[in-house]
């Protein structure tokens, strides 16, 4: 189920990528779902753990992947039950956000409102508690506090 905090979230690690440099493991860059978000949302391909092959910049380290990208990496595997804000994420992001939370309980941050698209999708608001199931609904709650 994915949780959603919108606004200031003191709590919420505001700055994920360098959290990731940080504190990554290996074997998260070359699982197949990491390779999959990799390929997608930064058009880059995962060589080993160490090396991505991206179309822009060539050969580059795991650390110069985008940030976006970085975040997911870190709410698909990061087992400390940190809240990462996901505005550092472009609304690109959106469908793996939905997609990790369909695996595993997921709480983020948003200071923005984030298009998730025009399917349904089911997150629940912790400002109110409310539970929204499409854009039109998420867009009139989040609009009170972003």
């Amino acid at each position: 189920m994915l949780r959603v905090y919108l606004g200031n979230m003191e709590q919420a690690i505001y700055h994920p990528p360098t959290y990731f440099d940080n504190q990554y493991e290996d074997e998260w860059i070359t699982d197949n779902l990491s390779v999959e978000m990799i390929k997608d949302v930064d058009k880059s391909e995962v060589i080993s753990s160490h090396l991505i092959d991206s179309p822009i910049l060539g050969p580059i380290s795991v650390k110069d992947i985008s940030g976006g990208v970085k975040t997911l990496i870190l709410m698909a595997f990061d087992s400390s039950d940190k809240v990462f804000n996901a505005s550092v994420c472009g609304d690109n992001c959106a469908k793996w956000i939905l997609r990790i939370a369909k695996n595993r309980d997921l709480t983020i941050n948003l200071r923005h409102i984030m298009d998730f698209g025009k399917d349904e999708f089911e997150l629940e608001i912790l400002n109110t508690g409310d539970t929204v199931r499409n854009m039109d609904q998420f867009v009139r709650v989040a609009g009170e506090y972003v």
